[in-house]
């Protein structure tokens, strides 16, 4: 016999499935919630350690690049207290790629990040690393269409960069005259006048001739056409005096390139380069020298000097402790 279930008897099976259900949910709901809880404390956890290993990095970039600067100021103060010197150190970004193209290396190292001057906007006389100029001015007029690569200019061009003649300069000069050249170096924010009037020689100062290198190293202004900046780097990468910059930093570093512009005048010898050494760090060298019973193409205080920088800001124990230095 079918036994009778009450209406009553129903509604009481059909509250107790409900509460059996909510209660099911309501467990699965805080499940899930304390899953969500140990994610998201452990992504915070992973953000919060990243944070702390990224302000750790540029705490020591920071505090390595503050004892470089500090050194390299001290050693360029003492070298160039004389007078008879003046130099200017820039450092720029890593070769694309090389090791030291690193985030690490480039808090330390990147454009700019040291920067270093001394007597360096005391104005010298330049001798050829004028021909930077007069590079950049007729690079200037190749972008406007006033200048064109003939043969004669190009063989021209490449005498003056590389075996350091004045004929193709000195035409230049004549033909476009020296308040126009000097006017164009003033428009760049170099330092001008460069030539003078009569037997002056040509003059300018460390500072201008770093800045000209740091457009040069960047590509920009007159500088911007590739064709004609890799020309002239190319050029400059064999320049044939090389017992200064060059061979300073080929003492502590084999395998680093040096393209420079040096000039040489009874006593004057100077340098200016953009050095890239074999880990792929570059930075701008420039050295002014004169004075010290040196004779024309004596650049062995240009090398001591060459040397000192890089063992200072590139060498192993770059950035470690702070140290005095005497002049060379």
């Amino acid at each position: 016999m079918r036994k009778h279930v009450s209406n009553h008897q129903r509604e009481r099976y059909v509250a107790a499935i409900v509460v059996i259900f909510g209660a099911m949910a309501v467990a699965l709901l805080c499940w899930r919630a304390a899953g969500d809880t140990t994610g998201n404390g452990q992504h915070a956890q992973a953000a919060t350690s990243s944070s702390a290993s990224t302000d750790s990095a540029t705490t020591a970039a920071n505090k390595k690049r503050s004892i470089i600067q500090e050194n390299l100021q001290n050693y360029l103060d003492k070298v160039t207290a004389d007078g008879d010197a003046s130099v200017s150190f820039y450092s720029l970004d890593a070769t694309s790629g090389s090791s030291a193209d690193s985030t690490t290396d480039q808090l330390t190292y990147g454009d700019g990040q040291i920067v270093a001057d001394s007597n360096a906007t005391t104005t010298a006389t330049s001798a050829s690393t004028y021909k930077l100029f007069i590079a950049a001015y007729l690079f200037h007029l190749h972008q406007e269409g006033k200048f064109s690569w003939t043969t004669a200019n190009k063989s021209g061009f490449y005498q003056m960069v590389v075996n350091s003649s004045n004929t193709f300069p000195e035409e230049i000069l004549a033909e476009y005259g020296a308040d126009s050249i000097n006017a164009f170096i003033k428009s760049q924010g170099w330092s001008s006048p460069v030539f003078h009037d009569g037997d002056e020689a040509a003059s300018t100062t460390s500072q201008s001739l770093r800045k000209v290198l740091q457009a040069l190293n960047a590509g920009t202004g007159v500088f911007s056409d590739s064709s004609d900046r890799s020309y002239l780097l190319g050029l400059m990468q064999k320049q044939v005096y090389r017992s200064g910059i060059p061979a300073g930093v080929a003492s502590v570093d084999s395998g680093a390139t040096v393209a420079d512009k040096v000039g040489f005048l009874d006593d004057v010898n100077n340098d200016a380069a953009i050095v890239t050494t074999s880990d792929g760090h570059k930075y701008i060298l420039v050295i002014m020298t004169h004075g010290h019973n040196q004779t024309t193409l004596d650049f062995s205080r240009i090398k001591t000097i060459a040397v000192k920088v890089q063992q200072i800001v590139y060498g192993s124990d770059a950035g470690t402790k702070v140290v005095s230095y005497s002049a060379d």
